[in-house]
Order: structure tokens, then sequence, then C-alpha cells
């Protein structure tokens, strides 16, 4: 019956009863009552009296769990058992030792945690494989070849390792043992730590114990010659690169060298780079640039952008970044507007429509390049300059507006790019040059504004709204008004398909005819002239 009690409840059929309501919980159900007393009869109290029961020892009832506790047993995680990393670890040398006979040397290695594992050794295979070894045994031995040794490893920042180490010393393939282990692992056997190392005689010879003390590495040659093999194989993560170049540079040992030099050639740059590096960069830019696939063209983008964008957010000193230059970026600028009044002048004078429409997809590539180039410029804070170079392509302006819009739209797309920087503030020019810019390109802006809204998923109509009017605010009270009434003509004749700039309205209002400064009265007087460019 017990037997299928603890059936049931390892099953959880108990609880799952219990929760449904068919068995009530011991804690709500009441006390079980003595069973009745029978009442005791005249012949068999005389019997009780006559024949007085023997006394029987009284042993303390066994205690029974309760079905409330078997059920909060139920779901309680079994305990792991203690130490059992250490128990696998012991248990997995001890095998590879054994595999060399009969030991002749105990060799204990405990951690400043307390952890010690304990190994029966082979002094021939520690001698053999470790100068440290064979230095600090060498007279030991000799004298005491008939009795076991101990060797004690102490106050080990990580016994595994030592343990590990010896584990390889005992192997006739290192490359093989170590083929499967992670990165972290074998740059711990590289960096074998600071210990106290005693030996000593077995305790039938006390009087002659010989504790010594030292603080240097085990000297096992062959695995550091194995785990350097092994990280010249092995790929890296980016987490793991900086370890093992830390590591690694630290090892100073003659004979390793030249292993140690090409595992760094993973890592390390040639001084010949960084004279070539702008070389490189415009090589990389000016293909993709021409690339004709779109897609690899955007995801090339995509990721050079974030990788200067990462450049510009990391503030390590230690790192000697090389970067694309500002002169570098300003050629390739000015080689993509070349092109677009190149294929711009070449559209107004064709007139089948088959070769026009080829030329506005060149168009339309062309123009997301600078929108590319401008955005990285704007990123590294060195976009003035262009706004100065947009705000004098006149002639392509000119060209521009005898394109259609479908063509031509993505052109304008680059003026709102500027002027949602100029807005925020991320890019700072002069106000001759915000005047130069609007009086060449703000009516082309009004004209494709429709268009960009419809055929351009990613265009932010407020954004460019906003960037609009905080750019005109800045500007001296003449050239706001003659820009806002020229913009409310538009509005009131293209309604949405004109930015809405109400905002910049409003403000203007208010400076002109609410809140005027008169603190020059040459200039206090409200100009009525709109300028000739915009009529």
């Amino acid at each position: 019956m017990a037997v299928v009690a603890e059936n049931l409840l390892k099953s959880g059929e108990v609880s799952a009863m219990i929760r449904q309501g068919f068995i009530s919980s011991p804690r709500l159900s009441p006390a079980s009552s003595p069973p009745p007393k029978l009442p005791a009869t005249a012949s068999g109290s005389s019997e009780a009296s006559a024949f007085p029961s023997p006394l029987r020892p009284s042993f303390p009832a066994p205690r029974t769990t309760t079905l409330f506790e078997m059920m909060a047993q139920e779901g309680a995680p079994l305990r792991p058992p203690m130490r059992t990393q250490q128990h696998d670890l012991q248990e997995r040398i001890a095998a590879v030792l054994a595999s060399k006979g009969p030991s002749d040397l105990k060799l204990s290695v405990s951690s400043s945690n307390g952890m010690r594992i304990r190994m029966a050794a082979h002094r021939r295979v520690l001698t053999a494989r470790s100068r440290f070894f064979a230095e600090k045994l060498a007279g030991i031995c000799g004298r005491t070849s008939s009795r076991p040794v101990v060797v004690e490893i102490c106050e080990c920042d990580d016994a595994e390792v030592y343990v590990e180490a010896v584990g390889l010393m005992y192997s006739d393939d290192l490359r093989r043992m170590l083929a499967g282990e992670d990165v972290e692992k074998v740059l711990g056997l590289l960096q074998i730590p600071s210990v106290t190392f005693v030996i000593k005689l077995d305790s039938s010879c006390v009087n002659l114990s010989l504790a010594i003390e030292v603080s240097v590495d085990i000297k096992f040659d062959e695995g550091i010659s194995a785990c350097l093999d092994y990280l010249e194989a092995i790929p890296w993560s980016e987490y793991e690169e900086e370890k093992v170049t830390s590591i690694i540079g630290k090892l100073h040992i003659q004979q390793l060298s030249e292993p140690v030099r090409e595992i760094l050639q993973r890592v390390s740059v040639e001084p010949s780079s960084f004279a070539n590096a702008d070389s490189i960069f415009l090589g990389i830019f000016d293909g993709i640039l021409q690339s004709k696939d779109k897609k690899a063209r955007r995801d090339m983008k995509t990721l050079i952008s974030s990788l200067l964008k990462e450049d510009v957010n990391h503030s390590n000193a230690q790192y000697n970044k090389l970067d694309v230059s500002k002169e570098s970026l300003y050629y390739l600028c000015h080689k993509c507007l070349d092109h677009l009044m190149q294929l711009f002048s070449e559209a107004a004078n064709v007139e089948c429509l088959g070769d026009r429409a080829s030329l506005m997809n060149e168009v339309a590539r062309e123009a997301d390049n600078v929108q590319w180039l401008v955005d990285i410029l704007i990123n590294k804070r060195i976009a003035d300059e262009f706004v100065v170079l947009w705000g004098d392509q006149r002639e392509l302006s000119t060209c521009h507006s005898k394109i259609p819009c479908m063509y031509r739209f993505e052109i304008s797309r680059i003026t709102a790019q500027l002027f949602v920087a100029l807005g925020r503030g991320q890019i700072l020019v002069s106000k001759d040059a915000k005047i130069s810019l609007l009086r060449t390109w703000l009516e082309a802006l009004y004209d494709d504004f429709g268009w960009m809204k419809r055929a351009c998923r990613e265009f932010d109509k407020k954004m460019v709204e906003d960037g609009l009017c905080a750019t005109i605010l800045t500007l001296p009270m003449v050239e706001q008004q003659s820009i806002l009434l020229r913009w409310s003509d538009c509005f009131l004749s293209n309604g949405d398909n004109c930015p809405n700039m109400q905002r910049a309205f409003e403000v203007w209002w208010r400076r002109a005819f609410v809140r005027q400064y008169t603190g020059d009265p040459n200039n206090s007087q409200l100009q009525n002239v709109v300028s000739d460019d915009h009529t």
C-alpha cells in the first residue's frame, strides 16, 4: 500500500486531486479521533484484574509524512550533489594518469577557496615534460628513489587550470586534446598564476622534509606551443579577441616569439596601412557608389554607416583609429554632383521616353549616393561646407525644373535632409549660406514635396517642416518676411502638397506686428517688398 501511495505522489496525481477538491487537505480536515472505547463488562474486568497483561516496551511511534508535506516536497527541485565539477575533473584526470602505470609521486593541488584535488602522478612524466618539475625534483628523486614523494601546490587562484595542465603532460597528441575546448580555458593554461610549491617526503621520513616556495610557472613548453597553435587555428569572438591579444602580448618567451607574432597577425595592422588607409576607404566607397545592385548597395551603405557611427562614439583612447578623411568625402561629393549635372543635361535633351527613364534611374541612384554621403558628413559634424556647395548648384537647380517630378524628387530629398540638420543645430553655417540654400532649392522643394510624401516611405513630413521653420526663423526679418509671404501663396494654391510652415508664419507675425523690437529705429519698419527671386 505504501508503495502505491508513493507512486501516486511521484506521478503528481495526489496533488492534482487535492487541488480539484477530490481529496481534502490535511490542514483543513478535522483531527482524527481515537477509536471509541468498548464498555467494560463485569467478566472482562474480573479477567483483567485476575490476569494482568505483561508490560510492553514503549517505543516512539514512527513519524509518518503527511499528505500536505508530500505535496510540498513534490515540486521541490532536487538538490544537486556537492562538488560535482571537482569530482568529475578528479576522476577524468585520474583515468589519464593511470594509463602510465603505478604512481611514484603524490601530487596535491589546492586553491585558496578550499578546493583540493589529489593525483597519483609519475616523476618521469612530470620531469620530462616540465622544466620546472625537472629542476625541483632532481635532487629529491635521486636520493629517495624508493620512497614516494608528496608534492603540494598550494594557494592557487585557479586549481582547475593546474590540474588540466598536468593532464596535458600525459598526452601524446596535445592538439587533439585541445580540440573542442573554449578559448578562455586555453588562455588560462597560458597564464598559470603564482603559487606556493612544497615538496616533502612521506611521513616516515619527516626529518628529511624539504620545503621550497617559488612563484614561477611550470615551464611546460610543449603545452604552451600547443596552446599557441590552437589559438592560431581557432576563430575568436570579439570578446575573446581582446583577451587573446592582451594575454598573448604579455608572453615574453624567446623561442615562442614567432608563433606569437603569427597569432597577432590576425589583428595587427602593418605600419604601411596607416599611409594607405585613405586610398582603401576611397576604393570601398567608390565601389559602393557605383554598384548597380540596389539591395547590395543599400546593405553596404547601412554597414559602413554603422561602422563610422561606431568610430565616432568610441571613446577608448587605447585604439589608434583610422577614419575616412574629410577631403575624401568631399571629393566623392563633387564626383557625384558632377555626374548628376551630366545626367540632368542628357535627360533634358532626350526625347525618347525609354532613354529618359533609364537616365532617371541613374539620377535616382546618384541622388541616393549624395544623401548617404551627406548623412555621413552630418554625423561627423563636417557638413557645413556641403551646405555652401549645395547652395551654389544653381545650374543643377535650373536643369531640375525641366525634369518631371516623378524623376527629380530624389534631388529635393537632399535639400530636405539639410534643412532637418540645420533645424536641429547639427550643421552650423552663416545666414548667407542659409539664404543661398533657400534661394537655390526652396522652390524645387515646394514643387516636389507632394511626390516625396507619396513616393518615399521613410520621408518624415513633420521633421522636414520643423527643420524648414527653424531654419527660416534664424534669418533676418527681411528674409523671413520674403520667404513666408511666398510660402503663403504656395500653400494656398497647393495645400498639403506644400510644406506646412504655419508655426514659422506665426512666429514671424508676432515678431512683425505684436512684439516689434525697436532697438534699431532704421530697421523697425515693416518691409513690404518681396524678393524678385521668389516671384
